[in-house]
């Protein structure tokens, strides 16, 4: 190699040595402050979040798409036509025998007491004329009611609305599913859009299972109590709307205690929410 080549000192081709800024050869790195570097993991979590969330929700969207296309349709409520009890009457009057396979008298709405339906809807749904079908606020108040109650072993929660009770009865099985329960939510919304409030509130007392073989309210208050719906007292009209939620844990005569207790309980529902005056 040639001396003009070579990159000395004197070689006006050499390219000038840069100031590194260093007295040493030695490179130090600068050091990051712990608040810096706390924001920035706290930014990258915050990503990582908005990108699981996104994909949650988009996911949850397909998810209840797909239920949807699965429902049944709601046109068998419009065509309700109850199986009812057929009595067999002597000349004079008297009943003789009565042949029924569910034991159901249909009562319209507006033959049903309004105590009678006050009473329901303290025990079953207090807002059932406010919502849409779905209870927000319920299920956010029976889920932290539910922490104490699980805390105490006393009995959970629900917190199906009367419509989401309709759509169970009526369109869906019985077997507790969560995607059952998101079919209930969703007929609920689509039943409420197709009836009044007053026709949804017939159906249900006409169909809710009562015990002691009563479907509805009307049979219940003759089996209960020997009367009609328009002779049942408040004290009557409470105790039947303590027994949807298990007629065989409050029956009069071998849960009687626990009977009393409910009843009471709904008595109280019904002072608190304004339905019926204390005594």
């Amino acid at each position: 190699m040639n001396d003009e080549n070579r990159f000395d000192d004197d070689n006006p081709l050499r390219a000038p040595a840069r100031d590194t800024g260093y007295e040493t050869d030695e490179f130090e790195p600068r050091r990051r402050s712990p608040i810096g570097v706390f924001f920035r993991i706290l930014g990258g979590l915050f990503a990582v979040g908005m990108v699981v969330a996104v994909a949650g929700v988009v996911a949850a969207f397909v998810y209840v798409s797909v239920l949807s296309e699965t429902l049944p349709e709601i046109d068998i409520l419009s065509d309700y036509e109850p199986e009812v009890t057929t009595r067999v009457h002597a000349g004079d009057g008297s009943l003789i025998a009565e042949f029924a396979a569910e034991r159901r008298i249909f009562v319209p709405i507006e033959m049903i007491p309004e105590n009678v339906r006050l009473a329901f809807l303290a025990a079953e749904d207090k807002s059932f004329y406010e919502h849409m079908g779905v209870d927000p606020k319920g299920i956010v108040r029976a889920a932290i009611s539910n922490i104490d109650n699980y805390r105490r072993g006393r009995r959970l929660e629900g917190a199906s609305t009367i419509t989401q009770q309709v759509a169970k009865n009526f369109l869906l099985d019985s077997e507790q599913r969560y995607e059952r329960k998101i079919k209930e939510q969703l007929l609920a919304l689509r039943i409420e859009e197709a009836f009044t409030k007053d026709e949804i509130l017939e159906l249900y007392l006409n169909e809710i299972y009562l015990g002691n073989g009563s479907y509805g309210v009307a049979a219940a208050a003759l089996n209960y109590f020997g009367k009609p719906l328009a002779e049942l007292t408040l004290d009557e009209a409470a105790y039947l709307a303590a027994l949807p939620k298990g007629p065989s844990n409050y029956h009069p005569v071998r849960q009687y205690d626990r009977a009393v207790e409910r009843r009471n309980w709904v008595l109280a529902r019904m002072e608190e929410n304004g339905f019926a005056s204390p005594v």
